[in-house]
């Protein structure tokens, strides 16, 4: 694997992690703003009763910023770091 396709992969991952990020956030003040719309809907569609939408968003939350961190940034991160030490390498 060439040194663009690798600078190319972890743009994308970056990117992706960034975009996440940002509408994790946007996802997370349009259901604060709206919770109390939300859950009456969502309890009636889901037959589900509203106490259990607390627990059942954090967890949703927790599984999307374990898959920004770990699945998109963490991989970015190694390879920039691999793309760096190569470019020292070649240098000196």
């Amino acid at each position: 694997m060439n040194l663009d396709s690798l600078r190319l992969i972890r743009n994308i991952l970056l990117r992706a992690s960034l975009i996440g990020v940002v509408f994790t956030w946007l996802l997370a003040g349009l259901t604060i703003c709206m919770w109390d719309t939300w859950a009456g809907m969502a309890s009636q569609m889901m037959h589900t009763p509203t106490t259990d939408f607390g627990p059942l968003i954090s967890n949703w939350f927790a599984i999307i910023k374990f898959y920004v961190i770990f699945v998109l940034l963490v991989p970015a991160l190694a390879v920039h770091w691999e793309i760096k030490k190569h470019e020292k390498s070649t240098k000196g």
